[in-house]
C-alpha cells in the first residue's frame, strides 16, 4: 500500500541517475526519499523488474519540487541537437517514452521502438 504522505516525483533506472536532482532539491530545503535505493545498490540489474529507484518528496513539497525538476531535467533532442517539439501543443518539453508492454519489452526495453511523450499535454508520438 502506498503511503499517502509521499509523492513520487520521478523514477530513475539507476541510483546514480538521481543524485543531481536529489542534491538540488535538498539544497533548496526539500527533504528527499529514495525508495528502493538500497535494493538497487545491492543488485542494479533488477532495476527494470522493480521499476527503478523512486524519488519521493512530501506532498506538501510537491509543487516546489516539480517546478525545480522541470527547470533542470534533460528534454529530448532531435538529430540536429534541437529540443523536440510536441506535434500536438508545440511545447518543447518532450521526453523519451517506453510503454514496456509485454514481458519481452519489460525484460529487454532497448528493443522497443523509441517514442516521445510531451510533459505539457501528455501526447505520445507514434513510433518512427
Amino acid at each position: 500500500m502506498k503511503n499517502p504522505e509521499f509523492y513520487t516525483l520521478a523514477t530513475f533506472e539507476y541510483v546514480a541517475d538521481v543524485q543531481i536532482l536529489k542534491g538540488r532539491l535538498e539544497s533548496d530545503g526539500i527533504p528527499v526519499f529514495l525508495r528502493d535505493e538500497y535494493t538497487l545498490n545491492s543488485d542494479p540489474m533488477i532495476s527494470n523488474a522493480i521499476g527503478g529507484v523512486k524519488l519521493q518528496v512530501y506532498y506538501s513539497d510537491k509543487e516546489k519540487a516539480t517546478e525545480i525538476y522541470n527547470d533542470i531535467r534533460a528534454y529530448a533532442i532531435d538529430d540536429e541537437g534541437n529540443l523536440r517539439r510536441c506535434p500536438n501543443c508545440k511545447a518543447q518539453k518532450m521526453e523519451t517514452y517506453y510503454s514496456r508492454k509485454g514481458l519481452f519489452y519489460k525484460l529487454f526495453p532497448f528493443f522497443e521502438i523509441r517514442k516521445y511523450k510531451c510533459l505539457n499535454c501528455e501526447f505520445i508520438t507514434k513510433p518512427q
